[in-house]
């Protein structure tokens, strides 16, 4: 097996009082711009990850410029490791794999479409399903998550793995195909993840990117409903509309390839998008 690539420290959890602020946004996180106003609130207290170290409600703005959705601030990187203490019982690596295997398939299958074999990285990999179902097509598979304990799960199963953030990881070129599978809304600035994703990929390489499609009807039914979950979603900082996603992807050097309708979540996309 080759060496796998070099990691930055990290630091230790420290417990923290409650709650925290957020580490504001003075401008939008993807053009930069700073005409941005408040849009709506949202309630996280009843996510099942909730900590009191969070403020239950989270405030949305959106971006005049470039009409980008996004919560008026981030976690700090101590607030972020107390909420990533936790994890959900169905992410842990191996949970439900044989009822993910036949979703797992659909993504592989279209991915491998467009690249037939080499390492797949997998970021945020949750319960490793992906990463087990693209091992059968072939591919060598890698994870890269937050949570230590997820990581170390996806270690004793023989699989490398890493707890790390993707724009630390330094190993240029080494993969074929990069998963971020409801990954990059969690992100605070969505642009560094595609250009480390860019950096990592080697030529011709792609992306499978899947999160929540703020400008689809489904979104607008479960608005009118008021029944969105996402104005409340703990983790995440960004509602992304196809048109946005794409105009990034294409920033940061990637040609969006595939456009599908996720059966993983409520409302969401999947795109798969080519190393240009």
């Amino acid at each position: 097996m080759s060496a796998g690539p070099a990691l930055a420290a990290t630091s230790a959890t420290v417990p923290l009082a409650s709650p925290q602020p957020r580490l504001l946004y003075d401008a939008c996180p993807l053009c930069s711009d700073a005409d941005i106003s408040v849009l709506r609130t949202g309630d996280c207290s009843r996510h099942p990850l909730y900590k009191p170290v969070v403020a239950p409600v989270m405030t949305w703005m959106r971006c005049a410029a470039c009409g980008h959705v996004f919560t008026d601030g981030y976690f700090s990187d101590e607030v972020s490791a107390e909420i990533f203490s936790a994890t959900n019982p169905n992410q842990q690596p191996g949970a439900g794999f044989e009822q993910n295997r036949y979703l797992s398939a659909r993504i592989v299958e279209r991915v491998a479409r467009f690249v037939p074999d080499g390492r797949w990285l997998d970021v945020g990999f949750g319960n490793g399903s992906l990463l087990f179902t693209a091992e059968e097509w072939g591919f060598e598979p890698h994870g890269l998550d937050l949570r230590p304990s997820t990581a170390e799960g996806l270690r004793r199963l023989g699989i490398e793995a890493h707890c790390a953030d993707l724009t630390v990881l330094d190993a240029p070129g080494r993969y074929s195909v990069i998963s971020l599978a409801d990954v990059l809304e969690h992100m605070p600035y969505p642009g560094e993840g595609l250009a480390a994703a860019h950096r990592l990929l080697r030529d011709g390489g792609v992306i499978f990117a899947s999160m929540p499609h703020y400008d689809c009807s489904v979104w607008r039914l479960l608005d009118a409903a008021e029944a969105n979950p996402y104005w409340g979603e703990l983790e995440h900082f960004h509602n992304f509309s196809r048109r946005r996603l794409y105009e990034l992807m294409e920033e940061h050097g990637f040609e969006p390839l595939h456009y599908a309708v996720s059966e993983r979540y409520r409302a969401c996309m999947e795109v798969i998008a080519r190393r240009v």
